[in-house]
């Protein structure tokens, strides 16, 4: 067993699985305490590095792309203090963290663990029932249900439709964004058959955030969502085939209809066809024309 403890947190590997312990240090973020310890399967990952400094340095995993919930919602946007897949090592514990990458490198090389994408996700994502409240609202889902409430800071239009409550199955999709700069970020929810470009301001789905501290922890809501979803890899479902009346017809020669048009107007004027069989037969031809 491999295993090496920081103030940021301790890293442990049992030759299976990796777990990541955030520290209790002022100076861990809030998103990597609410999250608490993570079990990341050995076939989740797809590489490990330590980068040393002047004064400390960093240990880094990388997984394999479509294996996490977290970092699937939150599209690579997460802070390297908000990123609980990053540690922070001390001076003193360099050859640790030499000795923690190398063991990781080897069992990943033993088991010829690939590093291509996965098409379902390897790990939980967070614990169920959460609540958030930041920016302009409170986000709650307790795995079956999204509710967003919101408070005096909501745009009046917003807040007079009153709180939202969303089934798990009318979400199609789920984003995380962090305020950057002058830019406000937000919780969006996508929800099927009711598409909106509103801001998240205005948008009755969506949570804005203004770049509190507690805004990552939305991410969180994001990612428990993400992980209830169907997974980005998986083939969208086959619709059923199209009754024979409404498919098209196949191509036909048009020439052919044409004599087919004649050959019915033959038979109305001679009283093989009456008036009902001849109107209904030369519809049937004019729509493959």
């Amino acid at each position: 067993m491999a295993e090496i403890l920081q103030q940021d947190g301790t890293w442990t590997f049992d030759g299976d699985t990796l777990r990541l312990t955030p520290g209790r240090d002022k100076s861990v973020s809030l998103l990597r305490k609410t999250l608490g310890e993570l079990a990341v399967p050995l076939g989740a990952l797809a590489g490990i590095s330590f980068e040393q400094g002047r004064r400390s340095g960093r240990l880094r995993l990388r997984l394999r792309d479509g294996s996490d919930p977290l970092l699937q919602a939150t599209g690579g946007l997460l802070t390297d203090t908000n990123d609980p897949y990053q540690l922070s090592v001390d001076a003193d514990r360099y050859g640790v963290a030499e000795y923690f990458v190398e063991e990781i490198r080897n069992a990943l090389l033993l088991d010829q663990v690939p590093t291509d994408a996965v098409d379902s996700y390897l790990l939980a994502g967070p614990a169920v029932p959460l609540s958030v409240s930041a920016g302009d609202g409170t986000a709650s889902f307790d795995g079956d249900h999204v509710r967003l409430e919101w408070n005096w800071k909501t745009e009046d239009a917003k807040a007079a439709a009153g709180a939202r409550t969303l089934s798990l199955a009318d979400i199609a999709g789920v984003e995380w964004h962090p305020s950057v700069g002058l830019e406000n970020g937000y919780l969006r929810f996508t929800v099927r058959n009711a598409p909106t470009k509103a801001p998240p301001k205005y948008d009755p789905n969506s949570v804005e955030l203004w770049g509190f501290k507690k805004d990552p922890l939305m991410a969180l809501v994001a990612a428990a969502v993400q992980a209830r979803l169907p997974h980005p890899a998986t083939p969208a479902p086959k619709q059923p085939p199209a009754p024979a009346a409404d498919r098209p017809a196949p191509e036909e020669d048009h020439d052919a209809l044409l004599r087919r048009l004649r050959e019915l107007g033959d038979l109305h004027r001679s009283g093989v066809l009456t008036d009902e069989e001849f109107a209904l037969a030369k519809q049937a031809v004019l729509k493959r024309l």
